[in-house]
């Protein structure tokens, strides 16, 4: 299903990385490819935190903070959104595109996720590990002096702003950077709950009795690209 849809995703935004074939990656293109990305990122963290809030209140009992962090994952990605969209509007074609594959998307989630939470997490796990994968590459090519327009870009302001970014770390490379650093923390949370069971408490937002162990946290520390297993955590 990952591979369906980021063959679909590559089709609709033009994106073609072969270093064996004539390469056609442009600025243009990668921010399309972005933005295209960022608005399906930002469906599954407001589905599940949705459908879990509705869970909550017809079972009268608590979610165990897992809605948080969910919203916190959604908003995130609208972040990544906003701040591409400083950089390029898409035309109507791609609007259109934007808003069938919303369509689709939103709705096929949303009853996945009523069948199996853990399969939805699990899939956007790798959902997001593609999304690491083409922020890497867009880092790579902007290295290598295949995208000039970026090399002495500034970051919009609403990024630096969301960011903190430091003084002197204000580029569209570090805007990249922040970016897959986002993506690759949303791959652990959702790897991580796709090993847990339903009702376990969240542990990025646990308190532990033993800070001396390695733990799940809202930070980059002991960052898990697979995920925490649940006998790991619980």
């Amino acid at each position: 299903m990952v591979k369906v849809l980021r063959w679909g995703t590559d089709l609709c935004t033009g994106y073609r990385h072969d270093d064996s074939k004539p390469y056609i990656m442009s600025s243009q293109k990668w921010l399309t490819r972005f933005i295209f990305l960022e608005t399906v990122a930002g469906v599954p963290g407001m589905t599940a935190a949705m459908l879990r809030h509705f869970r909550s209140l017809r079972r009268l009992s608590r979610d165990n903070g897992h809605i948080e962090s969910l919203l916190e994952d959604a908003y995130n990605e609208r972040m990544h959104l906003l701040s591409f969209l400083k950089l390029s509007q898409p035309g109507w074609f791609m609007k259109t595109m934007i808003l069938g594959a919303q369509g689709v998307f939103a709705n096929g989630f949303f009853i996945a996720y009523l069948i199996s939470p853990k399969t939805c997490h699990r899939f956007v796990g790798y959902l997001e590990e593609e999304a690491v994968k083409t922020y890497t590459y867009a880092i790579e090519d902007l290295d290598k002096g295949r995208i000039p327009e970026w090399n002495n870009m500034q970051a919009p302001d609403i990024a630096i702003k969301y960011w903190n970014m430091p003084e002197g770390h204000q580029t569209m490379r570090d805007l990249l950077l922040y970016v897959r650093a986002d993506e690759a923390k949303h791959r652990e949370l959702h790897h991580t709950f796709g090993n847990l069971k339903n009702d376990d408490p969240n542990p990025f937002v646990s308190q532990y009795k033993d800070e001396s162990k390695p733990h799940p946290s809202k930070g980059f520390e002991n960052l898990k690209s697979r995920g925490w297993e649940r006998e790991e955590i619980i």
